[in-house]
């Protein structure tokens, strides 16, 4: 068995990759035996973590990728700068928080949800990004295999769950119920952060029962971090209007 197939054995990409020119590199610097290990085991290391960002980033599911470096704050209220700075720093993970990103369309509820989320699997973080009209689907048919309690134990074991979209769509009865249950068995077990463009004293229009309505807030928002970031002007018609300028000056 030669040095490649062992370390395909031993699951060492980087070294059974690599191997060959580093011992050529090795032998052209005089590299001491201890610190040619060192060397490739600590590459090995690095292409591990970052092939596990890029696993956890892919399993998220994310639509698109947005980060924090882009997400322009100027544009908000100064009163969110103190907040926007304590969410970055990830403890409302740790401290299994929730986050309730409120706001018109185009305000940038998604990009910023988005971008806590890519952190998080940055930093180890198992993150799930669904839509919530999808995660209705997704539920009904796994109530219709008989497989609801596997996809609820799956969804409770996420560090961070990002619903997107609340309040575009209102659900059936059944549909309310079982993501009434779904949030309910999670709270207190992980994070979860939700984006919407209704008020919570709209909510009843998506759920149509004012008890389940009550206690759906109820539990969401106990201790959770409420932003309102609407805006007057979409981002995105702003990013057209820029668009539309740079192609007519060009």
């Amino acid at each position: 068995m030669n040095i490649k197939e062992m370390c395909g054995i031993l699951k060492l990409s980087y070294i059974g990759n690599n191997y060959e020119e580093e011992i050529i590199e090795a032998k052209q610097t005089n590299l001491e035996f201890e610190d040619f290990l060192t060397k490739i085991l600590r590459q090995e290391m690095i292409q591990r973590k970052e092939n596990g960002i890029l696993k956890r980033i892919r399993e998220a599911k994310f639509p698109y990728k947005k980060y924090l470096e882009d997400f322009d704050r100027k544009i908000y209220k100064k009163e969110f700068e103190a907040e926007f700075k304590e969410l970055e720093t990830l403890d409302f993970i740790e401290k299994k928080e929730n986050i309730i990103l409120i706001g018109t369309p185009g305000a940038g509820k998604t990009h910023y949800a988005i971008a806590l989320g890519i952190k998080a699997c940055m930093e180890g973080k198992s993150v799930l990004f669904v839509s919530v009209p999808n995660l209705i689907i997704e539920l009904k048919e796994a109530m219709s295999k008989s497989q609801l309690s596997i996809y609820k134990r799956r969804f409770e074991k996420f560090d961070l769950v990002i619903l997107d979209e609340l309040g575009y769509v209102s659900f059936d009865k059944e549909g309310c119920e079982i993501l009434f249950n779904l949030l309910s068995n999670r709270n207190d077990k992980g994070s979860i952060i939700i984006t919407t463009n209704l008020t919570f004293d709209r909510w009843e229009e998506i759920f149509k029962d004012a008890m389940l309505t009550g206690a759906m807030v109820d539990r969401l928002a106990y201790k959770a971090h409420i932003l309102d970031i609407s805006r007057d002007v979409s981002h995105r018609y702003e990013e057209t209007i820029s668009w539309k300028k740079s192609k007519n000056n060009s």
